[in-house]
């Protein structure tokens, strides 16, 4: 009988540090994908043990909730109480790689159509990555976290570093 062995999406992939730039994994745990019915969005919020984000805004850092879309959050880090809501797990759905350094800016404008540098800590934008779609936020003055559904994390960290190998190299 096979032995399975559990891995995280960029298991044998990162952490990896390119120039002044470093990447590195970031544990998802348990995860939970929260769409509220109609008319009850304050009430979910009330009831989750952090606030329902606002559109491209995070809430909280552990456990925290990021807009993903219109009407719908990803709430990582804690379980839920019964909600009016739509509720799906999705603790092993998503790769996070957090993208850090003072060079991250450069690198991350060769993948990602966004200004970046308008962000603030605390916010997200959904978009595209590379060719993927995925969510852009900033959680620090250098550093951004990248997520993408987890069969993609092989192909996030190649871009990656292919991305930041091109732009050192010059």
């Amino acid at each position: 009988m096979a032995r399975l062995i559990a891995k995280s999406p960029c298991a044998g992939l990162l952490p990896m540090t390119i120039g002044t730039l470093s990447l590195t994994e970031v544990a998802v745990g348990k995860a939970f994908a929260v769409a509220p019915f109609k008319r009850q969005e304050k009430a979910v919020s009330d009831a989750m043990p952090i606030a329902f984000p606002k559109p491209n805004r995070v809430t909280g850092t552990d456990p925290r909730a990021i807009w993903i879309g219109p009407g719908q959050a990803l709430v990582i880090g804690t379980d839920l109480p019964e909600l009016p809501a739509a509720v799906v797990d999705q603790s092993d759905s998503w790769a996070i790689v957090q993208v850090a350094g003072p060079d991250v800016l450069d690198v991350l404008a060769r993948l990602v159509p966004v200004d970046l540098r308008t962000m603030r800590s605390g916010q997200t934008a959904r978009t595209m990555i590379a060719h993927m779609t995925g969510s852009v936020t900033k959680v620090g003055t250098q550093a951004f976290e990248l997520m993408v559904m987890r069969s993609m994390a092989g192909t996030l960290v190649h871009d990656l570093e292919r991305a930041a190998r091109i732009y050192f190299a010059r």
